[in-house]
């Protein structure tokens, strides 16, 4: 059984939002090898109700350091209310096991700059 990294994060409308995890093999306490790993994440106002945004998902070009980076441009972050939003991050190995890596809540709040 794998452990989820629970995690905040805070995004601002109209501004371009990134965030690298680096995932570590619960097994062997060491970076975990996305080799071959696919993954898809998203938010939503609350857990039960339809997407708000998909995240664009990027491995690091070397998928042995267990970076992966969730994103938003801010032509998307534009279109997002203000308030507390859920998400997770989804990983399915090469065998298509699928794990929540990630999972937690978004504060999104309001550029003061326009």
């Amino acid at each position: 059984m794998s452990q989820t990294f629970v995690v905040n994060l805070l995004v601002y409308t109209g501004t371009d939002f990134d965030q690298t995890f680096v995932l570590e093999d619960t097994q062997s306490n060491s970076i975990k090898d996305l080799t071959g790993f696919t993954a898809c994440a998203q938010m939503r106002r609350y857990e039960s109700s339809s997407k708000t945004a998909d995240f664009l998902v990027a491995f690091a070009n070397d998928r042995t350091t267990g970076r992966i980076t969730i994103s938003l441009g801010a032509s998307t972050t534009s279109d997002i209310k203000p308030g507390k939003y859920f998400f997770d991050l989804l990983i399915s190995d090469p065998a298509g096991t699928i794990t929540r890596a990630v999972e937690g809540t978004i504060l999104v709040k309001r550029a003061v700059t326009r």
